[in-house]
């Protein structure tokens, strides 16, 4: 049973993301505002099947966590899922991902279009600089920088150590941090086929002021989220 009900996930899943992005692809010609209208369009679609067709619903607490203005969102990164969602949990984000993912037809065209924050994990510093004056004009309209700490994907459970540049956004952009715990990966993990029904629960936690020492930021950081995520994966 949990075979077949994967299989029918995974068709359902990518046929809709195939149909809706190749559909509204006209909306690329779009300013990037009417861009991002149409990415949430697209992506409350694709939660709404998940839904009602495969039996994955969702939901977020502590959005009254959420800052007016620009912020930084530091989530774990445990599944493909979260990536699907960004667009309908905060608004306008401007997400830090890897260049590679621009190259995959339609969903790296929206990726690109729509704003995000692409970076070259090969070029070492400057890659580092570019993600912050990439970050610093977004911050500047007043978007959310949605960057996951660890830098990949991570297995439900085990923590990665987290990368340098949350740290280097934090001390560059003087902008508070929000931390995000999920449990996707228990439902939805990893590279994985099999899928399994039930409830992901998104967590946007107390923020973390700016202007401590990124040595501070970052023991908060990961002493807010690890204990969280890992609350939430018991709970699921």
């Amino acid at each position: 049973m949990t075979f077949l009900n994967s299989l029918w996930f995974n068709l359902v899943f990518y046929t809709a993301n195939l149909v809706l992005c190749a559909g509204l692809s006209w909306a690329m010609l779009l300013p990037r505002k009417q861009i991002v209208k149409a990415v949430e369009v697209w992506l409350g679609s694709i939660a709404w099947i998940e839904s009602h067709f495969c039996g994955i619903k969702y939901r977020v607490v502590g959005r009254e966590n959420i800052p007016e203005g620009a912020f930084i969102l530091a989530s774990k990164h445990q599944s493909a899922w979260e990536t699907f969602k960004i667009h309908l949990i905060v608004k306008d984000p401007a997400i830090v991902l890897k260049r590679e993912l621009l190259r995959i037809p339609l969903v790296g065209w929206w990726m690109k279009r729509s704003g995000s924050i692409a970076i070259d994990r090969k070029a070492g510093a400057q890659s580092i600089l570019e993600m912050v004056a990439a970050a610093r004009k977004a911050a500047a309209e007043g978007r959310p920088i949605v960057i996951f700490p660890e830098g990949t994907r991570a297995p439900v459970g085990k923590a990665l150590p987290y990368k340098s540049g949350v740290a280097a956004l934090y001390q560059e952009l003087n902008l508070p941090v929000v931390p995000m715990a999920l449990n996707s990966g228990v439902l939805w993990s990893r590279d994985s086929f099999f899928k399994k029904r039930g409830t992901i629960t998104v967590e946007l936690l107390p923020q973390i002021p700016a202007g401590l020492h990124r040595e501070e930021m970052m023991h908060r950081l990961r002493e807010t989220l690890e204990p969280a995520t890992a609350r939430l994966v018991k709970e699921a």
